[in-house]
């Protein structure tokens, strides 16, 4: 007989933790109201915080996940830490909100591009994004995506034929380097 394999696979489970409360339970249909949620604590942070407000479809909040803390004028954040408080809470819609301790409410480029790339993953993953509010300072002044017509609910065609797939050429040319 051969050797027995002693490789074995852990077996994990991922669990949402419950932390103290931040906000009350009241609908969310406007930045206002979201800024009501969590602008207080974001507006007393000296560096960029990025959270992720989780709703039930009727727009009460099911719970805020501070998905990064960052620096003074910046926050690092990837869709998939963002996603996960959100998936395992069963969120059907979500909000970002974050804080500029500068107190300007312009948007830089990379809160340009998260908010792009956000939108697209949560249509994918099936969870709308309904907006991504900057805070100001003292918390009285927001900048809202969706106020200015920036978030919208894109319509993604999935392809029905493999021949169909369109894969980004640079990418596969970059992995194929990689084998070598």
């Amino acid at each position: 007989m051969g050797k027995k394999n002693s490789f074995s696979l852990e077996q994990v489970s991922v669990r949402l933790c419950r932390e103290a409360p931040v906000f009350s339970q009241f609908e969310i249909r406007s930045p206002e109201d979201a800024i009501r949620v969590v602008g207080d604590t974001l507006s007393q942070m000296d560096r960029e915080i990025v959270c992720v407000i989780n709703m039930k479809s009727n727009g009460i909040p099911i719970n805020c996940n501070f998905a990064s803390v960052g620096a003074i004028n910046y926050a690092v954040v990837h869709p998939r830490e963002m996603l996960k408080a959100s998936i395992l809470s069963n969120a059907a819609n979500i909000i970002l909100v974050h804080n500029h301790p500068s107190s300007s409410i312009k948007p830089s480029k990379e809160d340009i591009r998260l908010t792009d790339r956000m939108q697209q993953v949560c249509e994918l993953v099936g969870i709308p994004l309904l907006d991504h509010v900057i805070v100001g300072g003292d918390n009285s002044r927001y900048f809202s995506f969706k106020e200015k017509g920036v978030i919208n609910q894109p319509v993604i065609k999935y392809c029905e034929d493999y021949h169909e797939l369109k894969w980004d050429r640079t990418m596969a040319v970059a992995e194929k380097g990689k084998q070598r």
